[in-house]
Order: structure tokens, then sequence, then C-alpha cells
């Protein structure tokens, strides 16, 4: 999977327009990034990349890029 195809995700995930992510942007300025975002990014990661994620892990996460690194 590349990165458009993990932004889109992302995209999804977040609820938001395509196109409105980009790696840099830090999650504080994204005002979908709550917790119940946060849990569906749990979720999602799990089921896409059998990954699971800690509260801990989303707590470090400060950009979109944090997020695509853990996606492999």
């Amino acid at each position: 999977m590349d990165e458009k195809e993990k932004l889109a995700l992302l995209e999804e995930t977040f609820d938001v327009d395509e196109g409105t992510l980009s790696p840099e942007m830090l999650l504080d300025d994204i005002d979908e990034y709550d917790s119940m975002t946060k849990l569906s990014l749990i979720v999602m990661v799990e089921d896409e990349f059998g990954k699971k994620l800690t509260g801990a892990e989303i707590k470090e996460f400060k950009t979109v890029q944090d997020i695509l690194n853990v996606m492999v």
C-alpha cells in the first residue's frame, strides 16, 4: 500500500474530505482528530495492518506522518 492509499484510509477514518490530509500536518490542527477518531484509528490499523495500537502510542503521535509510519 502506498502513501496515497494510506492517506485515503486516514481521511476515511477521520471523516474528512479526500485530499485534506498531508504527512506534515499536525494532528492538533485537525478538528476531527478527537477521542472517537482515535478509537476508529485503533480499529482501522488492527483490521488493515494487523497491528494493535495502544493509548500510549497514540498519545505520542504528533503528525499525520507519525501515523503513516505505523501503517506498514
